[in-house]
């Protein structure tokens, strides 16, 4: 087609996907093309800033590497993660209410981490914090445990790092698999995570800074439950005591994750006799849906040995 007018050139574009054989391709790279050319009219985007887009995007991938996901953190500050993962799971077509248990993946799941018993310590090494005690519970939709399901545990440190990110944690510390008992139940002992700043020396953080919002995430434990029959679902725990439980930077609080870590005073009734002074407890019931069980993709593969990153915090400015 020889062009004669912008409209002209969405136009060729469409005509051009016609020729693609796989229906869901055609279908999604067809709303993307429309949608894109829309916001380019719409906004009446200049050169200069079409240049500043392509080199922001570029620098999104070349800042991902194996120990840190910056496209997995844009997503989910712009919503997307969020908004993807409502839209499947638990959703009422009628009244376009969720109710799930399900939430975002998030940039920092690494696959294979050591499988534990229920009871087990994920503290692999020195790790400062409080002690946290945790039950979870994975049922169906109709109120039956799901036996033999795997678990997939991870979480920050007291300092808010994960263990990819500070040379200092042993390997795979504060991560574990465990396997669902006749109950459904998985338990185990760990530090009460901390909330975090997400890093904010690449593009994601300029999108913050410009929008005047923090790049702070409350404290949440992530899961990750995997049994074949079940839609595999990725999940996050959150406090319910932390400041920014309204205001997450990614998104990702719903109602169903708003978890009770209840902190007790008195170590003396501590499920561990070495405990004294202060300790949590955390209770949890994850609900999985029917389906096909499918692993994710992991986003990040190793760990950094690098420098502790610096942990860098934005002040919203409303």
């Amino acid at each position: 087609m020889i062009i004669k007018k912008p409209e002209d050139i969405t136009l060729a574009v469409l005509t051009e996907l016609e020729g693609a054989k796989d229906p869901r391709f055609k279908e999604i790279m067809s709303s993307a093309v429309k949608h894109l050319h829309a916001f380019v009219s719409e906004t009446k985007l200049t050169e200069q800033e079409y240049q500043k887009v392509c080199s922001t995007i570029a620098k999104v991938g070349q800042m991902t590497n194996e120990f840190h996901n910056e496209v997995v953190l844009a997503g989910g500050s712009l919503g997307l993660s969020a908004l993807v993962c409502l839209l499947n799971n638990g959703r009422d077509t009628v009244s376009g209410e969720v109710d799930t248990t399900a939430n975002m993946l998030g940039p920092f799941w690494r696959e294979n981490s050591p499988m534990c018993q229920n009871g087990e310590n994920l503290a692999r090494g020195p790790t400062k914090g409080d002690p946290i005690f945790v039950k979870a519970w994975v049922k169906d939709r109709s109120g039956q445990p799901v036996v033999g399901a795997t678990v997939d545990v991870w979480h920050t440190s007291s300092e808010g790092f994960y263990e990819n990110q500070d040379p200092s944690q042993v390997d795979m510390n504060l991560r574990g698999r465990f396997t669902t008992d006749d109950q459904g139940l998985i338990e185990f002992r760990s530090v009460k995570p901390l909330g975090y700043p997400i890093p904010v020396n690449g593009p994601v953080g300029d999108l913050l800074k410009l929008q005047g919002r923090h790049n702070l995430r409350p404290a949440h434990i992530h899961f990750l439950i995997y049994k074949e029959g079940f839609k595999t679902q990725f999940s996050q725990v959150y406090s319910s005591d932390d400041p920014n439980i309204e205001t997450d930077v990614q998104f990702g609080v719903t109602k169903s994750l708003l978890g009770n870590y209840v902190k007790h005073v008195d170590g003396s009734k501590a499920p561990a006799p070495s405990i004294s002074g202060t300790w949590y407890s955390l209770e949890h019931t994850f609900v999985v849906d029917y389906g096909v069980a499918s692993m994710p993709r992991a986003p990040i593969k190793g760990k950094n040995q690098g420098p502790l990153p610096e942990q860098v915090i934005l002040r919203a400015n409303r």
